[in-house]
C-alpha cells in the first residue's frame, strides 16, 4: 500500500513529518518535543505505518484509507475520527478514545483495542479477526456485518452493542453470554 508521504501533507502550516518528529521527541522526553495535535487534520490515504502517535490528539481527523499498519496509538484521542477503509492491522490502540469514530470497512485484524472507549463507534463490515476488545466500552458500537473471527470479547460488557449479522462462532465471548442459535431446517417428521 503506497500512501501519501507525510512530508507532502501539511496541517496548521506545518508539514506532518515535522509534527511527527516533534512528537517522537515529546514521547521520549527530549528537549524540543511537542505532543502531536492533528485534530481535524486531513490525513486520508497517508502512509503512517509504524509511526508512534501514542498520546497524540487526532480527534475528528480524516484518516480514510490511511496506512496505519503496526502504528503505536495507545492513549491517542481519535474521537469522531474517520478511519473508513483504513489499514490498521497489528496496531496498538490500548486505552485510546475512539468514541464516535468511523471504522467502516477498516482492516483491523490483530488490533489491540484493550480498554478503549469504542462507544458509538462504527465497525460495520470491518475486518476484526484476532482483535482484542477486552475491557473496552462498546456501548452503542455497530459491528453489523463485521468479521470477528477469533476476536477476544471476554471481560467486555456487550450491552448496547449491535452484533447483528456477525458470525460469533469462533469469537471468544464473555462468560454466560447468550449466543443465539441459528434456526434449524425442518426435521424429517415435519417434512412428512
Amino acid at each position: 500500500m503506497a500512501g501519501k508521504k507525510t512530508k507532502s501533507i501539511t496541517h496548521g502550516g506545518k508539514r506532518v513529518s515535522e509534527i511527527l518528529e516533534a512528537h517522537q521527541l515529546f514521547f521520549s522526553g527530549q528537549d524540543g518535543g511537542v505532543r502531536a495535535d492533528l485534530s481535524g487534520a486531513n490525513l486520508s490515504g497517508a502512509d503512517l505505518s509504524g509511526v508512534n502517535l501514542s498520546g497524540a490528539l487526532l480527534a475528528k481527523a480524516i484518516l480514510e484509507g490511511a496506512d496505519l499498519r503496526k502504528a503505536r496509538l495507545a492513549h491517542t484521542d481519535l474521537a469522531g475520527a474517520n478511519l473508513r477503509k483504513a489499514d490498521l492491522r497489528n496496531t496498538d490502540l490500548t486505552e485510546a478514545n475512539l468514541s464516535g469514530a468511523n471504522l467502516e470497512e477498516a482492516q483491523a485484524s490483530g488490533v489491540e483495542f484493550f480498554r478503549c472507549d469504542l462507544s458509538n463507534t462504527n465497525f460495520q463490515r470491518a475486518l476484526l479477526r484476532n482483535a482484542n476488545f477486552r475491557l473496552a466500552n462498546v456501548n452503542g458500537a455497530k459491528f453489523s456485518g463485521a468479521d470477528m473471527g477469533i476476536a477476544i470479547l471476554r471481560e467486555t460488557d456487550l450491552t448496547g452493542a449491535d452484533l447483528s449479522g456477525v458470525d460469533l462462532s469462533t469469537t471468544l465471548m464473555p462468560r454466560n453470554f447468550p449466543l443465539r442459535k441459528p434456526p434449524l431446517g425442518k426435521s424429517a417428521s415435519e417434512k412428512a
